[in-house]
């Protein structure tokens, strides 16, 4: 990933309500959600909407979709995985933090009640 990427995903994801919509369409997973049914979830007007999801799509985190007469957006979740590998490529200065991070997923995955079970919160080596 160059660095302009990084820049023009991060400004995009750097405004409350684009960052809203990021986080229910991560929530919703891969199969993500219609136009309308984040408008309603987030309570924002149509055309307000649409400008944020240009901008996320322009900045390739989002994917859209159209089935029916509905489109429905989703997280690019190989281009998050990108940008967070771009910026923690040269962390612990290159040494092995992988137990680090993933003990901190662990904790915020119990905190947020997803699960007790720090089995199922772990992350899983590919």
């Amino acid at each position: 990933m160059e660095m302009n990427d990084a820049v023009t995903q991060l400004s995009a994801l750097g405004n409350a309500s684009r960052l809203a919509i990021f986080r229910l369409l991560v929530q919703a997973g891969p199969d993500g959600l219609s136009a309308g049914l984040i408008a309603e979830r987030l309570q924002l007007a149509p055309a307000t909407l649409s400008f944020h999801l240009a901008n996320l799509s322009r900045a390739s985190l989002l994917r859209s979709r159209q089935e029916s007469r509905y489109i429905h957006y989703a997280v690019d979740f190989m281009a998050v995985d990108a940008l967070v590998a771009y910026l923690v490529e040269d962390c612990c200065q290159g040494a092995d933090c992988l137990p680090a991070t993933a003990a901190a997923r662990e904790k915020i995955c119990i905190d947020r009640a997803v699960s007790t079970d720090p089995a199922k919160c772990a992350i899983r080596s590919k």
